[in-house]
This record gives C-alpha cells, sequence and structure tokens, in this order.
C-alpha cells in the first residue's frame, strides 16, 4: 500500500499515468539473466534379453509400435 502511495504521488506530481512511472522505474533495473542449463545425467542401460532382438532392431520395434500405449 505504502509503495502504490508513492507511485501515485510521483505520477501526480509529475502529471502522467502510474504506468507511466512504473515503466520508467523497471527500465532501470538490469535485464533478466538467462536461466541457467540444467544438464542431466545420462542413462546407461545394461542387461540381456532372450527375445533374439537386438539394438539394431529398435527403428524396426518403433516403426512397429513398440513402446505406444
Amino acid at each position: 500500500a505504502e509503495a502504490l502511495a508513492r507511485l501515485e504521488a510521483e505520477a501526480a506530481r509529475r502529471g502522467v499515468a502510474v504506468e507511466v512511472v512504473v515503466n520508467e522505474l523497471a527500465a532501470r533495473l538490469p535485464a533478466a539473466a538467462e536461466p541457467p542449463i540444467t544438464r542431466h545425467d545420462g542413462l546407461i542401460g545394461l542387461g540381456a534379453s532372450s527375445s533374439g532382438r537386438h539394438a539394431r532392431d529398435a527403428d524396426e520395434m518403433l516403426a512397429e509400435g513398440f513402446g505406444r500405449s
């Protein structure tokens, strides 16, 4: 409430809208920093399968709909 009253008083003193005062103050702020890049650990799987399929068959399995609900 106090901050709004101060903004309104400054706007009235200058004969402008409160939005003008807010925009001028915001223009003085430093530019927003880029968000940090979040890195995720990779996933490595190791196992055995008795299905007879291999990693080289992955494209074919995906084309057949493997993993879709």
